[in-house]
């Protein structure tokens, strides 16, 4: 009766009372009612993140754990629940048919990943790897377009055994060819800096491209700018406070005695996004405090700090940097957005750099010594003096052809120009110059013309660069059409905002190569930020209380717990069906 009235419905409503009422008391029915009902739980709970499992999930254990509480609490709201007593082998509540249902979950988001890529054609791939605890575990993320949009999402995460670059390489293969994407095209690759990632010859990107020989490497954006900060910040005043609770609690009652706000001192680190900014921020408002605690304390290492600190020049140093990373503070978070492509972020990063240029001026350095100065007479921090140099006594009777260890006295404002703000900007800078450039040139002038943000738009000989690499036969009438159609749709009010809007505005019948080159232009990925947000949630669900997790385990729960909003969307019919799948048809 259960699979008549599920397969063809209910035709005959004269008796659909009597055909109802006997659906609802089959067994088959009431044990589907019960594993929906545990199913709501487990997607739940995995959508948030939050563990399952009790240490003892006895009945008289104080403490069952988060999935037996849940259903617990839907058993007092469910007057059905409340009546049904099934077998102990239908419950759906054990290890096992939990983990089917955790693993139906995370198949069915990435089949929806897997069949909007295949719809695309062409996709990017996304890889970083981290310790997670003893493994080392790999996450592969991959960007594509569908629907009109850019799309970045968390695929897979593999635990590695072997840490060379051709190991690397064939478990990204591996997690390809176990998702069906051997026969879609990949067009680029982006992964960190590290050596063993980004090496021409022997690194995972040169392995990858064996396979992939359209594949270009792109250096992660992000890892770039924050290795220009590291580069450039070494002269920031070392960290006392952050490494000692006796110091620590000195300081924050130093800062209530003073009436300042309580700030916490950020540890420096060069793994840690754009930390100098705040680091700085954070000693420059608390300087008052940071002094008077050195002073206090008396130990010989806080003595030097605070002579270090009690000088014109380190307070200029200060205001110096904070001024010069907050030109790059909003090109670090615009880096980090998923749907930004190649083009816009080059663009943005010329931004910066013409306006780190502007600060290499007398009227910018005269600036910032007036600031300083003001500072420095708040906080009694004697402004310096030109120093007479007199000649050693013991040096008269002889010939030197070498310095005895002078050196450039920071005393004065041509002087903290000359020897620190110009060098710490001309370094910057060439940095920025030097680091943002691991694509050819020749393409990134055929990603910048798919921009109309760009002088060279709809450029043919750079788009004819771009799809020559991509094996795409672009035509000449079509570049030519598209100028006149998106010029007509500017002069009617509609004109293109950026890459994406032209990809949108472009019909795929009358500009079918000319979209197509666009669309792998939108595909290159700018950074492997999925990549670092995946391994925050892992974190997040590898904690120490769930270390005898498996890794089949732990990555369905990453794939629900990173792709929430897709869980969300899933249709039911849909799960029920790969539940009933994975259970062997026992619903």
């Amino acid at each position: 009766m259960m699979k008549h009235l599920v397969s063809n419905g209910c035709k005959n409503w004269k008796k659909a009372l009597v055909i109802f009422g006997k659906h609802e008391m089959a067994q088959t029915h009431k044990d589907s009612v019960v594993t929906w009902k545990s199913y709501q739980g487990t997607s739940k709970q995995g959508n948030v993140g939050l563990p399952f499992r009790g240490h003892d999930e006895g009945e008289d254990s104080p403490n069952r754990g988060n999935f037996l509480a849940c259903m617990e609490l839907l058993k007092e709201f469910d007057a059905f629940l409340q009546k049904h007593n099934p077998p102990s082998n239908a419950q759906y509540i054990s290890p096992t048919s939990q983990n089917d249902m955790i693993d139906c979950c995370a198949q069915e988001v990435t089949s929806v990943i897997v069949s909007e890529m295949t719809k695309s054609k062409v996709y990017s791939i996304m890889v970083d790897e981290a310790r997670d605890k003893k493994a080392e575990q790999l996450a592969v993320c991959v960007r594509y377009v569908s629907e009109g949009a850019v799309k970045e999402r968390f695929l897979a995460l593999a635990e590695i055994k072997s840490f060379d670059a051709q190991s690397i390489a064939n478990e990204i293969q591996q997690q390809i060819q176990n998702y069906g994407l051997a026969e879609l095209k990949c067009v680029a690759q982006t992964y960190d800096g590290a050596a063993i990632m980004s090496g021409s010859t022997g690194g995972v990107q040169a392995h990858f491209r064996r396979l992939h020989p359209e594949a270009i490497y792109v250096h992660c954006y992000a890892h770039q700018l924050n290795l220009v900060l590291c580069n450039t910040c070494k002269a920031v005043p070392e960290a006392f406070f952050s490494t000692s609770l006796v110091n620590h609690h000195k300081f924050m009652e130093t800062q209530a005695k003073l009436g300042l706000t309580k700030t916490e001192l950020v540890q420096l680190s060069n793994t840690r996004w754009a930390c100098q900014l705040r680091s700085i921020s954070a000693v420059l408002e608390t300087l008052p405090a940071i002094l008077e605690c050195l002073s206090a304390i008396g130990s010989p290492i806080a003595v030097g700090l605070r002579a270090k600190l009690y000088k014109f020049s380190a307070v200029y140093a200060l205001l110096m940097f904070q001024s010069i990373l907050s030109v790059t503070e909003g090109l670090h978070k615009f880096l980090q957005k998923e749907t930004l492509d190649l083009a816009e972020a080059f663009i943005c990063k010329q931004a910066v750099c013409d306006t780190l240029k502007g600060k290499h001026s007398d009227a910018f350095a005269t600036e910032l010594y007036e600031k300083t100065k003001a500072l420095c007479n708040t906080h009694s921090i004697p402004e310096p003096g030109a120093k007479t140099r007199h000649k050693q006594r013991k040096m008269e009777d002889f010939v030197l052809e070498a310095t005895v260890g002078s050196r450039t006295e920071l005393n004065n404002s041509d002087t903290l120009k000359r020897e620190l703000l110009f060098p710490c900007v001309d370094r910057m800078v060439g940095e920025l110059d030097q680091r943002f450039c691991s694509v050819d040139a020749g393409l990134l002038k055929g990603v910048q013309a798919c921009s109309p943000k760009s002088e060279n738009f709809l450029s043919e000989p750079h788009l004819n660069e771009l799809a020559k690499h991509y094996r795409l036969d672009l035509k000449k009438e079509e570049v030519l059409v598209a100028r006149n159609f998106l010029t007509r749709k500017t002069e009617a009010g509609c004109p293109p905002k950026n890459m994406l809007s032209v990809y949108n505005l472009l019909d795929s019948d009358m500009f079918p190569s000319l979209k197509a080159t666009i669309q792998v232009a939108l595909t290159v990925p700018v950074s492997s930020c999925s990549c670092e947000r995946s391994f925050s949630a892992l974190r997040r669900l590898h904690s120490w209380l769930r270390q005898t997790m498996g890794q089949k385990r732990l990555h369905s729960l990453a794939v629900m717990s990173i792709e929430k909003d897709t869980l969300q969307l899933l249709d039911v019919r849909r799960k029920l069906i790969l539940l009933m799948k994975e259970t062997k048809g026992v619903l």
